[in-house]
């Protein structure tokens, strides 16, 4: 769809969102930000919530309601064609016939296990609640050639496995959580797979599948419909501050093939680095380096910590590692799971944590945090399969 026809549709699908708004090119039109979809979107008097629609549950705004996403029929079959469309993709040139999504429940993983199926394959889906036993279990029983989970899942099933390359995994697909070069090249090690065979893509339940990770490129290209800005974060809220790298912008998405959800400059309060538009076989296309962290005014420090730059750096030093960073006040902690990690190797990690990330060193010549500490420990399962994603930052 061209974007003054999606424009317009909008308009008519979402009347608040475009008052007193005549003009039509995209960047002269007011962002979609969070505030905006709780007074409008994320309400009782929804529209939609008296169409039949089906509806998906994801996490609390800050008024501390669970959000309600729609999808049309028209939207479940774009979304479901647009990752078959990724999947093929990222699977061109190999004959796999046996895939795995460990996931646990939601849109993404059902929707994953109807694309395998549409691809050809025999699938199986795994909880991401039970226990890491079942999972390995579940692992060298099927043993799966294709592997779509997210990093924080993967990294238990790592850390549980004395032989992780036995379970015949050749390619593994993630989604929903950040995954650095480092962390993927350590994974694909310890799989027995090359890097290659590790892909990331990107997406939330507002848009869809947003990004995938191009090896061929080495940057993420954008999936089919999605018009991408970057902007500032003082421009959303001025008690943001700007961000340290000049190649750092928030991304405001676009997405013409979405119809119950206003998504016409949507703010992802995802941070990436290097957007621009790259030549794809001779199509300019739109692209970026990689994806580093949030901002938000409820985040503290989250807009200048990385979980991206810290985990980069721990795999420099260490082949076998599970990395949890938290924020207490003024202090942050960096825990690394692993056996191999000795005094020597955690200070090392310290000092290059401070000294290699300079929006930490900033950070702590400005007394904003009073230095950093690097703890070493064992990685206790059960404390980590309450929360399916465990790759941010933790406030206490």
């Amino acid at each position: 769809m061209r974007i003054e026809g999606f424009i317009q549709k909008m308009k008519e699908q979402f009347p608040w969102l475009l008052p007193g708004h005549e003009r039509e090119e995209l960047a002269a039109l007011p962002l979609v930000t969070a505030g905006k979809l709780e007074s409008h979107y994320y309400t009782d008097t929804n529209p939609l919530l008296h169409e039949p629609m089906n509806r998906y549950l994801t996490s609390g705004t800050s008024s501390k309601r669970r959000k309600t996403i729609f999808y049309s029929e028209s939207d479940e079959e774009d979304y479901l064609r647009i990752k078959r469309d990724v999947f093929r993709t990222i699977l061109a040139g190999a004959s796999y016939r046996t895939a795995m999504a460990d996931m646990g429940t939601g849109h993404a993983e059902a929707t994953a296990v109807e694309v395998f199926r549409e691809l050809g394959m025999e699938v199986e889906s795994v909880s991401f609640r039970l226990p890491i036993e079942e999972h390995i279990e579940r692992l060298q029983s099927f043993r799966p050639e294709v592997l779509y989970t997210m990093p924080s899942i993967l990294d238990r099933i790592m850390q549980a496995s004395e032989h992780p390359g036995t379970y015949g995994i050749q390619h593994v697909i993630l989604v929903g959580e950040i995954a650095s070069p480092g962390w993927r090249q350590r994974t694909a090690e310890r799989l027995g797979i090359a890097e290659t065979q590790v892909t990331d893509t990107y997406g939330s339940i507002e848009i869809g599948t947003i990004a995938y990770f191009s090896h061929d490129h080495g940057r993420y290209l954008f999936a089919e419909g999605i018009l991408a800005e970057g902007i500032q974060p003082e421009l959303l809220d001025a008690d943001l501050e700007p961000l340290p790298d000049v190649l750092e912008q928030v991304l405001v998405l676009t997405s013409t093939v979405r119809e119950s959800f206003p998504a016409l400059r949507y703010v992802t309060y995802d941070v990436v680095r290097d957007l621009k538009v790259i030549d794809v076989d001779g199509v300019p296309t739109q692209s970026f380096k990689s994806i580093v962290k949030r901002v938000g005014p409820d985040l503290k420090h989250g807009e200048k910590i990385s979980i991206y730059d810290i985990e980069d750096v721990v795999y420099r030093h260490l082949r076998e590692a599970s990395v949890r960073v938290q924020v207490s006040g003024n202090a942050l902690t960096v825990h690394v799971y692993s056996a191999l990690a000795t005094p020597a190797v955690l200070n090392s990690i310290r000092e290059d944590v401070e000294n290699h990330i300079p929006a930490i060193g900033m950070m702590i010549k400005a007394k904003l945090l009073d230095g950093i500490q690097v703890i070493g420990g064992t990685f206790e399962d059960s404390q980590n399969r309450t929360s399916v994603k465990n790759k941010k930052i933790f406030y206490t």
